[in-house]
């Protein structure tokens, strides 16, 4: 995987989007050279793979005044791609696709159909070649997308499409304790409204409710047959489900899964392919995260107590904070927001971003 040098690596950006897992698979019946550019201009790619031909933004590292080569706007390049159909080299290109011990939830997507794709680099300082059954981007940005979601104080959960088209497929989660919930709405229709659901941790006629692992099977078919409604063929659907299994399935809290409509994606997300492609199919999920009022509450509460001094409440602040994992700062915004109390903020950030020489 590749990172970007100049733009900081996505876990430090302060955005409102994430992009997690955009990958381009390519299907040809003969071997064939593709160029593929990828437009991001609300937001930074921050890694991909293979390597690009030109990655932007970039900027002149000379002072001769030489602007060549300089991209200006955040968009990622490949040219002259190889994508390799079944074949007799496709088999031992095969084994050399990148390897991970760790056991990484991205390699799941290689499990297609479709072709490989091989880049290579002749400057002088880099022959190799890279190759993958997909291209790999990720990146964050700053802008809204068509679905906003809140949870009032009774758990009732509403869910607003602010968009001009209709979103469809949506699930809503709710995994706790080794168990997990959800519901499912087809369609929310444009500049529409819907109260949804009640989020309970107990019995409910329209939740379909599961231990953890009988839910990622049952969640997991709905999302593939989602999906391969929406263009993916069926290997592609589960190969899509399965990066998602250990982290959207598993992780403890509250979230909206859905599709987004096609002409949102083609306008935050311009893709440009040469030669053209007979078809283009373009499916983008989207996730809502959702900290609930209880959560808001509990880390006000806590807060309030640690910063008395209560060292059990400060314990409890930080195992809370670890546990909502990325989407603690903004649970930890919320909770001051909830207490009113704007002193508790910066003893509040030093719980969740102890120094080097805090030692507990």
């Amino acid at each position: 995987m590749n990172r970007g040098p100049l733009i900081g690596f996505k876990g430090d950006l302060i955005t409102l989007q994430r992009m997690e897992t955009p990958v381009i698979y390519f299907y040809a019946e003969q071997p064939m050279n593709v160029d593929v550019d990828v437009d991001f201009p609300q937001g930074d790619i921050t890694e991909w793979y293979p390597q690009t031909t030109q990655i932007g933004p970039t900027f002149a590292m000379d002072t001769n005044g030489s602007t060549s080569g300089i991209l200006h706007e955040s968009r990622a390049i490949w040219r002259n791609l190889e994508i390799v159909p079944a074949s007799k080299e496709y088999s031992s290109l095969t084994e050399r696709l990148p390897q991970d011990s760790s056991g990484s939830h991205y390699f799941a997507a290689r499990e297609t159909g479709a072709n490989l794709v091989r880049a290579n680099f002749n400057s002088p300082s880099n022959s190799t070649a890279e190759t993958e059954k997909f291209i790999f981007y990720r990146g964050a940005g700053s802008f809204n997308t068509p679905l906003h979601v809140t949870v009032n104080s009774n758990n009732l959960v509403t869910v607003e499409n602010t968009g001009a088209n209709n979103l469809v497929h949506l699930f809503l989660v709710n995994i706790y304790g080794g168990h997990a919930a959800f519901g499912v709405m087809d369609e929310l229709g444009s500049s529409n409204s819907v109260v949804w659901l009640q989020l309970t941790n107990g019995p409910a006629e329209h939740w379909n409710q599961f231990p953890l692992a009988q839910f990622q099977s049952e969640i997991g078919a709905q999302m593939e047959a989602a999906l391969i409604s929406e263009g993916l063929f069926s290997d592609e659907a589960k190969a899509m489900v399965n990066t998602w299994k250990d982290s959207w399935f598993t992780e403890e809290g509250v979230r909206v899964l859905y599709i987004l409509p096609r002409l949102w994606t083609d306008e935050i997300l311009p893709l440009t392919l040469t030669p053209q492609p007979k078809e283009l199919t373009r499916v983008m999920v989207g996730r809502a995260e959702i900290i609930t009022p209880q959560v808001q509450a509990s880390l006000s509460r806590l807060l309030a107590k640690a910063q008395e001094g209560d060292a059990d409440a400060r314990l409890q602040v930080k195992a809370e904070l670890k546990q909502l994992g990325r989407f603690a700062e903004p649970a930890l915004q919320l909770a001051i927001k909830e207490s009113g109390q704007t002193n508790i903020s910066n003893f509040g950030y030093q719980l969740l971003y102890p120094t080097q020489s805090t030692f507990e």
